[in-house]
């Protein structure tokens, strides 16, 4: 397995364990707040981390990378925002998977900015998971 398989699988478990604590901490909360509360322990955790490989360097941050690092931030917290509300409104076993039409949606846009190839492969995998999260959630 590949170094970047075992962090994807490793993102993948977290993913569901973020469906099932999440589920539980907006049962009594503001989702909006609860989205806060998880971002300020987001940001205490990769600090820590990146305090620990001690990688606090700046240099080489361009500002295409900023721009683009500011942007992917506020889609993440656009979809935190989301994510938790749904959450608090349905059911994890079908947020979650609703949630996960991102990798079908990132196939399709990975192709029209990043110019990635659609394969058979690729095209008949998100379709799948496009299928698989019909037959979830309906």
């Amino acid at each position: 397995m590949n170094s970047w398989q075992s962090y994807a699988l490793g993102s993948a478990f977290f993913a569901a364990l973020t469906a099932i604590f999440g589920k539980l901490g907006v049962a009594e909360i503001n989702s909006n707040l609860a989205t806060f509360l998880r971002t300020l322990v987001i940001l205490a955790l990769t600090a820590g981390v990146v305090s620990c490989q001690q990688r606090w360097n700046f240099q080489g941050l361009s500002s295409r990378t900023l721009v683009f690092l500011i942007l992917s931030g506020l889609a993440t917290g656009l979809s935190w925002l989301c994510y938790y509300r749904a959450l608090q409104l349905g059911n994890a076993s079908q947020v979650a998977p609703v949630d996960k039409l991102s990798v079908a949606l990132t196939v399709v846009l990975a192709g029209i900015f990043l110019h990635e190839p659609l394969t058979v492969k690729t095209g008949l995998g998100a379709l799948l998971i496009l299928a698989g999260t019909l037959v979830m959630v309906l």
